[in-house]
């Protein structure tokens, strides 16, 4: 096919390209994150010209069918949510109450899993982190080991997969939350601030290996933070 056919064509010569490149991507074998073949050798497999395959291309890309890394090639499926660009995007388009809804949803799962896999090192840990947010000097420095130890209880799960979901939504957060929801001159947690005591409950509920007294003090904790921020 040449390229004054495709030209004499028009969008009948697109539309015909399009369904080639999702037939070639539906009989592929080798799944999501696949690395497709570069343009000219993709473009001779299908036998359509670099023009009309990069329309296709282009408008995989803006459905969410392939996603694009310059100089490392076209891949399949969605784009990774994995630079400082994506979470900036992703926060604009979230709520503080969404955000929450997220965290209820995952990081109750997270303590039961931490309770089942922890080590002796991880509540060392988790008790640590709780030591320092009680000492904490400055708001920022609480949240800050606030984060550590949420953190930690999912390193202790054992599951990467898991920590960089939370990873992800912990940026998310704070972007959406600091930037849009913390007043300066806040005062510092007083000694009986729900969340000492709260956290101290998640620990001990992980360090006994009691899953289901984990996930459900994590979603009392989520549920008391969720109250604070959003109705303070």
């Amino acid at each position: 096919m040449s390229d004054a056919t495709n030209i004499l064509n028009g969008s009948t010569t697109s539309a015909a390209v399009l369904v080639q490149v999702r037939s070639f991507l539906a009989t592929r074998e080798d799944g999501l994150d696949a690395r497709l073949p570069p343009e000219r050798e993709l473009s001779n497999l299908l036998g359509v010209s670099r023009t009309e395959l990069r329309k296709a291309l282009a408008e995989l890309e803006a459905e969410g069918e392939i996603w694009r890394h310059v100089g490392k090639g076209t891949f399949v499926g969605g784009r990774p949510i994995d630079t400082v660009a994506d979470i900036a995007a992703l926060a604009q388009r979230t709520s503080p109450a969404e955000a929450m809804q997220a965290r209820l949803s995952l990081e109750p799962e997270i303590a039961r899993l931490a309770a089942l896999h922890a080590r002796p090192e991880d509540i060392a840990a988790m008790r640590a982190c709780l030591d320092h947010q009680r000492a904490a000097g400055t708001w920022r420095e609480y949240e800050s080991w606030d984060n550590r130890l949420h953190r930690s209880i999912a390193e202790a799960t054992q599951n990467s997969l898991l920590l960089g979901l939370l990873d992800t939504l912990n940026a998310v957060r704070r972007a959406v939350t600091w930037g849009r929801m913390r007043p300066s001159g806040r005062p510092m947690p007083r000694p009986d601030h729900h969340s000492f005591a709260e956290h101290a409950e998640i620990i001990q509920a992980i360090a006994e290996r009691d899953m289901a007294a984990a996930a459900a003090v994590m979603r009392k904790h989520l549920m008391s933070v969720q109250s604070k921020l959003l109705d303070p």
